[in-house]
């Protein structure tokens, strides 16, 4: 069944931004010139999805804003002869078709993932984290995507993570079935880096089958009473296979600043308009 779905979660708190986000979502802080969350919508329309689900919040009434169309600024960019911008705000105008849902209560990745689950019907879907913008010449989804069609069941998205992170991420115990591609033979959310079965993270990006959804009900809350999706997957693996992808790409965690900014940095200097002058700011500054 094709993938017609990218459900993107854009209800935390964003708590490693504060003060910034006590305000401010999160998902719309710039990178270079747009907001981390049109990389992730973007990412999804690349791919060849284009219906979008936006999991928000009480009170994020900015994200559906960003994306409301702008006819008074097209009509005044193309007056003053900003043409180029007027293009690309007509462009961003019809990026996708957005849907949102809101998350009553932040109660972890998995149940952000449940309240869309009426907007995904039985279909499968992808999701994509807005934290994590990877730079690649496929797209990471693309890539993704093309697992899915042959295995026809759920796919993650791994990367290696060094091993005093690796108690931040969703791990997976790996049987190589081909150059990047493993069956997932079991999984741990945040194992204590001894304790790890692999060094292979769940990074940002997921295709999943619709039977997640009975999955993530059925999943009891863990530490701070959030319901973890890699839990879920856990369940989801003892009634059918999932596959991992080593994506071909570079990843940022632009959710928190050191990651923030860092991007900012690399993609700043491959940006075809700023990346000449902002190498030589740097070059200064050096």
């Amino acid at each position: 069944m094709e993938v017609r779905n990218a459900v993107i979660p854009a209800a935390g708190w964003g708590t490693r931004f504060l003060p910034v986000t006590r305000t401010y979502p999160k998902e719309l802080l710039p990178l270079i010139n747009k907001p981390l969350i049109q990389y992730a919508v973007e990412e999804a329309v690349k791919s060849g999805i284009k219906e979008i689900i936006i999991v928000t919040a009480v009170g994020k009434h900015a994200i559906p804003d960003y994306f409301k169309p702008t006819p008074e600024l097209r009509a005044l960019l193309w007056q003053k002869g900003e043409n180029r911008l007027a293009d690309e705000m007509a462009r961003l105008d019809n990026l996708a078709d957005i849907t949102y849902v809101t998350q009553s209560e932040r109660l972890g990745l998995g149940h952000a993932v449940l309240m869309a689950k009426e907007a995904v019907g039985g279909e499968p879907f992808a999701v994509v984290l807005p934290d994590d913008v990877v730079d690649a010449r496929e797209p990471v989804l693309a890539q993704m995507l093309k697992i899915y069609k042959k295995y026809e069941t759920s796919v993650v998205a791994v990367e290696s993570i060094d091993t005093p992170e690796i108690q931040r991420y969703g791990v997976i115990r790996p049987e190589t079935v081909s150059p990047r591609v493993h069956k997932v033979l079991s999984l741990v959310e945040k194992p204590a880096p001894e304790a790890a079965p692999s060094q292979l993270g769940i990074v940002g990006r997921y295709i999943l089958t619709p039977e997640i959804f009975e999955s993530i009900e059925a999943t009891k809350p863990g530490n701070g009473g959030e319901i973890q999706l890699t839990d879920a997957l856990s369940m989801l693996l003892r009634t059918q296979p999932i596959y991992a992808l080593e994506f071909e790409g570079r990843r940022f965690d632009t959710g928190n600043p050191a990651g923030w900014l860092e991007a900012q940095v690399a993609l700043g200097l491959k940006h075809p308009e700023f990346g000449d002058a902002l190498r030589e700011k740097l070059r200064r500054m050096i």
